[in-house]
């Protein structure tokens, strides 16, 4: 069911791209400027994989069984999910919900799925940003070097979804390349304050 537009009063932020892509990043060096911090709530995800060496509950993820993941799911209570390498990635419908009712900002990080289904949602209170590479081989490498935190029968897998997902980034509001990370947040700082000033959010096109 699409949410009423009178009753949203936020603006929800999507950012995309591929595994390696540095997405995830950037979506945190935001909350580094005092002035997008007080403007933007993150989204935490639920994932059923197991935590990593440095994660926390909470802050990275939160961590819920299978079975807490299809419970949530038949209750209702998942606004977007996701399989990917066979775990579940999903977002809590209260939180989201609630947050834009308060006129607070939600930033998200979400693949193409959920990108395309929170766009459909909330056609005029949704931007989307797709963050790209600066090519193809310098992903591959990304995804090389997180054979510590990632099995490698995982980087064929993560190739060729990567390569699925750069097909549809012109389908996104803003494109962005993220070839220097310094430049990359201030391309991203930009755009997330433009659309933040611009009022009135519904009218957004």
């Amino acid at each position: 069911m699409k949410p009423a537009a009178e009753k949203i009063k936020g603006l929800i932020f999507i950012i995309s791209g591929p595994s390696g892509s540095g997405k995830t990043t950037l979506r945190d060096k935001l909350f580094e400027d005092k002035r997008l911090k007080s403007e933007l709530v993150k989204s935490v995800s639920l994932t059923t994989r197991k935590k990593r060496s440095g994660e926390k509950s909470g802050r990275d993820y939160f961590f819920i069984t299978k079975d807490e993941f299809s419970s949530r799911l038949k209750a209702n209570k998942i606004f977007e999910w996701t399989r990917y390498l066979g775990y579940y990635y999903a977002t809590a419908r209260d939180f989201v919900e609630k947050q834009l009712k308060q006129g607070k900002n939600i930033i998200l990080c979400l693949d193409l799925k959920g990108a395309f289904k929170i766009k459909k949602l909330y056609q005029n209170n949704s931007v989307s940003i797709f963050v790209l590479p600066p090519s193809l081989e310098a992903l591959r490498s990304r995804i090389r070097k997180r054979c510590s935190r990632t099995r490698k029968k995982e980087i064929g897998e993560r190739l060729k979804l990567a390569r699925k997902e750069l097909l549809a980034s012109h389908r996104y509001d803003y494109v962005l390349i993220n070839k220097n990370l310094t430049q990359a947040t201030k391309e991203l700082k930009a755009i997330i304050l433009k659309e933040i000033s611009t009022p009135p959010h519904q009218l957004r096109k």
